[in-house]
């Protein structure tokens, strides 16, 4: 595609391709670089971030960072206040989910951040619902817009701005007549599972086969058994650091497992809300126990999962590379993610029985109905044992 232009943004030749990279031109200002690649094939969103980059670091440069931001009655100065001072819930988020947040936010501040909020109305959310899905092609991606202007005008009432307060109660009314996207249903089946481990080992990383046993029988999160690499400067302490990249990595470590196999973790989902741990028998883990003959005792230290190649935890987008290998390798369908390893090993669960009080705590619920509604995808079980209570009670009548 054509290369477009933009304030700070560079096209930086790799192996295979060109990425585009906003660089800050004003010494101090952090972060120096923005690797934009996920836009590169979407140059107006892909021009919109750069313009937004820019702008913070031209207001980081005339002194004024840590100034309050003036709401001036437009979308644009709500979603900026939520964006940019301490007290807002945005900086709460997790740097995983910041990423998709400063995606969706500057595309709101570049598609309809002049509106007036006192102006917008729930037609108005219905007409955007409709570019945003493309018709009702894309309804996740018009679900995560609503979502954070949502999180953008929460904070506004957060802050008693009374346009805030009314526009709230109008797009929870309008979001209640909009379509959303149905709930996935891959399962992926323990057959599967023993499939993609044996691709992973023959592509010589036992380290990705053993990820997914660790998924699918402790449905821990994906990004809690792998890690994610978060800014230097993010809260916590971590030994695993990366010094190029000014990064640091937490997630699953091999100390998070006792003498007995007993598996102790804290989510990184519920770690800042609930603190709530999850427990896991690991040697009732058939798959988990079959990897571990792989890892000697001695090597037993730090990060549970390493990449082979370069002896560090891996970057997501890397392990989302080789998950893709290993699922076309073991004959599986492109419809399949990693992340349905976690929902297809509850699935398997409570469809042998498990109650859901059960399957929740497993999973690290705080409430059962996350349990049912998003991961439970045991609908055919349950209508079987639904049909056998029915004619059992016919039976005994």
């Amino acid at each position: 595609m054509e290369e477009v232009t933009a304030p700070g943004l560079k096209w930086i030749k790799r192996r295979a391709s060109r990425t585009p990279i906003w660089v800050s031109s004003v010494k101090g200002y952090e972060p120096k670089t923005v690797n934009l690649a996920h836009l590169r094939d979407e140059p107006e969103q892909l021009v919109a971030k750069c313009a937004l980059l820019q702008a913070e670091m031209n207001v980081w440069k005339a002194g004024l960072r840590e100034r309050d931001r003036t709401f001036d009655g437009s979308l644009k100065s709500i979603i900026e206040k939520y964006q940019t001072e301490a007290d807002s819930p945005y900086f709460a988020l997790r740097p995983k989910s910041r990423k998709p947040y400063d995606f969706y936010l500057s595309r709101l501040i570049h598609e309809v951040g002049d509106r007036r909020i006192d102006k917008i109305t729930g037609v108005d959310l219905k007409r955007w619902h409709d570019s945003w899905s493309e018709n009702g092609k894309r309804l996740a991606a018009s679900k995560m817009m609503r979502a954070v202007i949502d999180a953008a005008v929460s904070y506004g009432v957060m802050c008693r701005i009374t346009p805030c307060i009314e526009l709230r109660e109008v797009l929870k009314a309008a979001s209640r007549k909009l379509p959303n996207p149905k709930r996935r249903e891959i399962v992926i089946t323990a057959d599967q599972v023993v499939a993609l481990r044996a691709a992973a080992h023959a592509a010589g990383r036992p380290s990705s086969a053993l990820a997914y046993a660790l998924v699918y029988e402790t449905t821990l999160r994906l990004w809690d058994v792998i890690g994610q690499w978060v800014p230097i400067d993010s809260p916590g302490v971590s030994d695993v650091v990366n010094q190029r990249t000014r990064n640091k990595w937490f997630g699953l470590r091999w100390e998070d497992i006792d003498e007995a196999m007993v598996l102790r973790y804290v989510p990184s989902k519920t770690s800042m809300k609930t603190g709530l741990a999850v427990a896991y028998p690991l040697n009732k883990a058939r798959m988990v126990m079959e990897e571990l003959e792989n890892w000697q005792a001695a090597k037993r230290s730090g990060p549970v999962i390493v990449y082979e190649m370069n002896g560090r935890p891996y970057l997501s987008e890397v392990f989302s590379s080789m998950w893709s290998k290993d699922r076309k390798a073991a004959g599986l369908p492109t419809t399949m993610w990693a992340r349905d390893l976690r929902a297809s090993g509850i699935t398997e669960g409570r469809a042998s029985g498990v109650s859901t009080d059960d399957a929740a705590k497993v999973a690290g619920h705080a409430s059962t109905k996350t349990t049912s509604a998003v991961y439970d995808r045991a609908a055919l079980e349950a209508a079987e044992r639904f049909a056998d209570a029915r004619s059992k009670k016919r039976g005994g009548e």
